[in-house]
């Protein structure tokens, strides 16, 4: 078991009963949890009501906002399993080893508002599914399939025997995101803050993408703005061939 903080985060792991919730602490005199007390009542979760230091120390001094739920760990979906479910032409989101919980949690934030298939991470020397990243990504990883795989290339390699085409961003590619069509199956493929994609991960990708930049930019954009931007460019074709 582990403690989620965060009204949104609590509220969306009551919302989509995918973990189970064993109990909802609530800091004493903390006003506006009617909608969560209500949602622990219909699952017949208990609530307590405990000194707000308690809460303070169970969400390791972060922001809980007044609320804490004590629930199961995430639960990882198996790459597998994830696309053997796919019933339309699947959008997935792997991330190469990214390292930050905010980077990570708006990705999947973007993820979840752009309808992806699922996301792929790696198992070791990368972020997980943390009650940080739940909160910070407002609960939208509770409606959303994550698998965590041990080897991300060979992750790239399932993906290809399922048709789905991999697109690595990367900044030294030539190709603009926009110019492929991303109606059909596809992966794409977000680098680490620091070193981008690894080498294996990058050979893997069927082809490789770039955000431009105007040509006075310092710096290229963070792996959460990159992303963002490509799976929007990705639910907008896909939303202007079903209009």
């Amino acid at each position: 078991m582990e403690y989620l903080y965060g009204r949104n985060a609590v509220a969306e792991v009551l919302n989509t009963r995918r973990r189970q919730v064993r109990r909802l602490i609530v800091a004493e005199g903390t006003r506006g949890l009617e909608r969560h007390v209500g949602l622990a009542g219909q699952l017949r979760v208990p609530v307590e009501s405990a000194p707000r230091h308690r809460l303070d120390r169970l969400a390791h001094g972060a922001h809980h906002q007044g609320i804490v739920a004590e629930a199961a760990a995430f639960p990882y979906t198996p790459l597998a399993d994830l696309l053997s479910s796919v019933d339309e032409p699947a959008l997935l989101l792997l991330l190469d080893s990214l390292q930050d919980p905010q980077n990570f949690a708006t990705l999947l934030r973007t993820a979840q508002a752009c309808g992806v298939t699922g996301v792929v991470i790696p198992e070791h020397r990368a972020v997980g599914v943390t009650p940080a990243v739940s909160n910070a990504s407002a609960g939208a990883v509770e409606h959303l399939r994550v698998a965590r795989e041990t080897n991300l290339s060979r992750a790239v390699e399932s993906l290809e025997a399922h048709d789905v085409w991999t697109y690595g961003l990367a900044v030294d590619a030539s190709q603009p995101y926009w110019q492929l069509d991303w109606r059909a199956p596809a992966a794409l493929v977000v680098g680490s803050e620091g070193s981008g994609l690894s080498r294996l991960v990058r050979e893997r990708c069927d082809a490789l993408i770039t955000i431009p930049m105007a040509p006075n930019a310092v710096q290229s954009l963070n792996a959460a703005t990159a992303g963002s931007l490509v799976l929007y460019e990705a639910f907008l074709q896909r939303q202007r061939a079903t209009a």
